[in-house]
C-alpha cells in the first residue's frame, strides 16, 4: 500500500464543500475523539459492474470475481460490497477470495469490555465424544410450518410453546440443546470466539456484512427444530414478533409474564405495552403527564412513523442486494493493519435500521449494554430474541417479493459458500452454507399470512421549495454559505449539533442503461467507538430552518445510521470503521430533483452518541 494512503494531508486535497450548522438543536464546539485510526482516503471515481450470472458458478468464476472487485473493496464493502471502491491493495489478485467458516478447534472464551477490564465469557458449544461433522441436508416430504404471530396465536399454542421452552431450558448445562447452550451460540460468532479457518488471527463476525441474514436463519431453524423435538412434534413452529404491523408494535403479551419460561427479567420496564417500539432509533413515547387523547395522538403518530420507516428500509433503500444484505465479508485480510481487516464493513437496510432499534427498545437500562436484548452477547439469552429475529427473517422473505429485477439474493460462490456450525435436534452438530438456506420452504417453514401496510406507506416531500441545492441557485447565496463561519473539510464530527453539507453530483455515467444504474449517497469511513450506542438521521434537500427536522414520513428523509454496542474492545481495536450507503433514486424522483441539478444538500441529525464522518460523495452504482 503506498504510503500516502493514510497520510492526513490527502484529506486537505479534496474539492471544498459548504457546511451549515442548523438551528433546531443546540450549539457545541466540534472536537475530535478520534485518534486511534489514522484519516483514510477515498478518492477513485470508477464504477465496477455488479451483474452476476444466473445459475451455479464454476470454480472460473472466482477469477471472474476477482477481476471485478478490488480485494479490499470487498472486505470494507465500499461501493456496497458489489459496485465500485477506491483500489487500496497494491496487488489484490495475490489474495486468495475465500469464504468464511468458523474454525471449531480453536474456539475460546468470548470477551466483553467493561470499560475498566476485559471480562471472559464462555460462549463456546460443549465438545461430545466421538461427535463428527456433518453436512446440512434438509428435510424432505415434510409438510410446511406456519410461524404464527405471537399476538394472534392462542392458548393452546401458548401452552405446547411454554412447555417446550420450558423444557429446554431443563436439560443438562452440558447438552448442546439447553437454552444457555443455545444462547451462547450468539456469543459466540458475535463476540470474537470464533477465528476463521485459515486465518488464526481473523476474528469470525456475522453482523454488519451479507452474513448476517443467512446466519440468522439457521440459528432460528435449528433452535426450532430443538424445540419441536423437545415435545414430539416435528412441525411446531416459533412465533414472529410483528413489530412491523400496528397491533404488533409492542412487546407481545406472551413473553411477560414473570411465571412463564418465555419471560426475561433483563428488559427495560418503561417498554412494557401498551408503550410502540420507535423502529427509527428504538426509544419510545413513554405516556406522558396529558390528557388521553393527546397519548392516542401521540401513538398513532408513532404507528405513522414505524410505517414510514418499514418502507424506507424494505422498499426505497432496498433495491439491490448489496443495500439489503450488507456488504461482502471474506476471509482474512491482507495484514493486521489493514483496515480491511475490521470484521464489520456495514450491514443491510433492515440490520443496521428496525433490527437494531428493536433490540435497543427491549434490552434493560443495565450500564454499560444494556443487557440482554441491547447488547449482541447477551441477546440470545431472552426468549423475545428469537421471535424478534423471526420476524427479520420473514422481511428477507418480503425483500424478495416486491418489484425490481434486482431484489434477487448474491449468487457469487464466495456467498454460498460460506458456512456455520450448528448442533441439531439430535445433538449432531451440523455444518449449514449460504446455500443451503437461501429459501425458507425448502427449510420447512413459511410464515403466517398478515396484512402488510408498510407497502402502502410511500413518504411525500413536506411542501414545495425551490431554490437549495438546486441548478438555478448557485449564486450568491450559496458563494456566501461556502464563506461562512461553518465552512469545514473532512473529517467531520458529529455529536449534538445537526450539520448541513452541499454535496456535488458527479455526471451520470454513459456506457449503461438508465435502468441499471442507481444514484447513491455515501457516507464514508464512519468511526466511533464500538461499545457506544450511536443513531443520527439523513435528509436530502431539507431547507428547513427550525428544530422540526425531517421524518421518517417525509420523502426528503432518506435514511439512517445506527450501532449497538458490542463490548468486544479485548481482542480488536476501540473504533470501528464503516460506511453507509443510501440510494437515493425514489427520493430524488419525489422531490423532482431533475437530474441536471448539480448540487445535492445533505442533513445529518445526531440522535445518540458522537461519530467521526470521513467524507461524503455521490455515485451511481449497479
Amino acid at each position: 500500500m503506498a504510503s500516502t494512503a493514510n497520510s492526513p494531508s490527502t484529506l486537505l486535497t479534496r474539492p471544498n464543500f459548504s457546511i451549515q450548522t442548523s438551528t433546531f438543536l443546540p450549539k457545541t464546539s466540534q472536537r475530535s475523539i478520534f485518534q486511534k485510526k489514522k484519516p483514510f482516503n477515498f478518492n477513485s471515481k470508477r464504477v465496477v459492474s455488479c451483474k452476476a450470472s444466473n445459475g451455479k458458478q464454476n470454480d472460473a468464476d472466482h477469477t471472474s470475481f476477482l477481476n471485478r472487485f478490488d480485494r479490499r473493496d470487498i472486505l470494507l464493502g465500499l461501493g456496497g460490497g458489489l459496485y465500485g471502491a477506491p483500489s487500496l491493495v497494491r496487488d489484490p489478485f495475490a489474495l486468495a477470495v475465500v469464504p468464511i467458516e468458523p474454525e471449531l478447534s480453536s474456539c475460546g472464551e468470548s470477551t466483553v469490555d467493561t470499560g475498566k477490564t476485559c471480562m471472559n465469557v464462555p460462549c463456546c458449544p460443549p465438545k461430545l465424544k466421538d461427535s463428527k461433522i456433518i453436512d446440512f441436508e434438509p428435510l424432505l416430504g415434510s409438510k410446511i410450518r406456519y410461524r404464527p404471530a405471537a399476538h394472534l396465536v392462542d392458548c393452546d399454542y401458548l401452552y405446547k410453546f411454554e412447555l417446550a421452552m420450558e423444557t429446554m431450558k431443563a436439560l443438562p448445562v452440558d447438552d448442546p440443546r439447553n437454552f444457555m447452550q443455545q444462547a451462547n451460540i450468539h456469543c459466540a460468532y458475535c463476540n470474537g470466539a470464533y477465528s476463521q479457518v485459515g486465518f488464526p488471527d481473523q476474528k469470525l463476525e456475522v453482523h454488519y456484512s451479507w452474513l448476517f441474514f443467512p446466519f440468522h436463519r439457521m440459528y432460528l431453524y435449528f433452535f426450532e427444530r430443538i424445540l419441536g423435538k423437545l415435545i414430539g412434534d416435528p412441525d411446531f413452529a416459533m412465533p414472529f414478533w410483528n413489530w412491523d404491523s400496528p397491533c404488533g408494535m409492542t412487546m407481545p403479551q406472551i413473553y411477560l409474564d414473570p411465571y412463564s419460561p418465555l419471560y426475561d427479567e433483563n428488559r427495560n420496564l418503561e417498554h412494557q405495552p401498551d408503550v410502540l417500539v420507535n423502529l427509527n432509533d428504538g426509544k419510545s413515547f413513554v405516556k406522558p403527564k396529558k390528557t388521553d387523547d393527546f397519548y392516542e395522538l401521540t401513538k398513532r403518530e408513532q404507528i405513522k412513523s414505524n410505517l414510514y420507516v418499514m418502507y424506507q428500509q424494505m422498499v426505497r433503500s432496498a433495491k439491490t442486494a448489496s443495500c439489503f444484505h450488507g456488504a461482502a465479508y471474506l476471509g482474512g485480510c491482507a495484514s493486521e493493519t489493514d483496515i480491511g481487516c475490521t470484521p464489520e464493513p456495514r450491514g443491510g437496510t433492515i440490520e443496521n435500521g428496525a433490527h437494531i432499534a428493536v433490540h435497543k427498545f427491549v434490552g434493560a437500562k443495565n450500564p454499560p449494554y444494556n443487557e440482554d436484548m441491547g447488547n449482541f452477547y447477551s441477546a440470545g439469552r431472552d426468549p423475545l430474541f428469537y421471535a424478534h429475529h423471526g420476524n427479520v427473517d420473514r422481511m428477507w422473505n418480503i425483500w424478495k417479493t416486491l418489484q425490481g429485477k434486482k431484489r434477487r439474493d448474491f449468487d457469487e460462490n464466495v456467498w454460498l459458500n460460506s458456512s456455520f456450525l450448528f448442533y441439531d435436534e439430535n445433538a449432531n452438530m451440523v455444518r449449514v452454507k449460504v446455500r443451503d438456506c437461501l429459501d425458507s420452504k425448502t427449510l420447512g417453514y413459511d410464515y403466517q399470512s398478515v396484512d402488510i401496510p408498510w407497502l402502502r406507506s410511500k413518504p411525500t416531500p413536506r411542501r414545495s421549495r425551490p431554490g437549495v441545492g438546486r441548478g438555478q441557485d448557485q449564486g450568491q447565496d450559496v458563494l456566501a454559505r461556502r464563506k461562512s463561519k461553518y465552512f469545514r473539510r473532512f473529517p467531520i464530527v458529529l455529536d449534538k449539533v445537526a450539520v448541513r453539507i452541499e454535496i456535488l453530483r458527479p455526471t451520470k455515467p454513459i456506457n449503461k442503461k438508465k435502468d441499471d444504474k442507481e444514484e447513491v449517497l455515501v457516507l464514508q469511513n464512519i468511526q466511533l467507538d464500538r461499545n457506544d450506542s450511536v443513531q443520527f438521521d439523513v435528509s436530502i434537500n431539507d431547507d428547513e430552518d427550525d428544530d422540526n427536522p425531517c421524518k421518517p414520513e417525509d420523502a426528503e428523509f432518506v435514511g439512517s445510521f445506527s450501532n449497538l454496542p458490542h463490548g468486544d474492545n479485548c481482542h480488536s481495536e476501540a473504533m470501528l470503521s464503516t460506511n453507509l450507503y443510501l440510494p437515493l433514486s425514489e427520493a430524488l424522483e419525489d422531490l423532482k430533483i431533475p437530474s441536471e441539478d448539480r448540487f445535492i444538500v445533505v442533513t445529518l441529525v445526531p440522535k445518540e452518541g458522537e461519530v467521526s464522518i470521513g467524507n461524503i460523495k455521490i455515485d451511481y452504482v449497479c
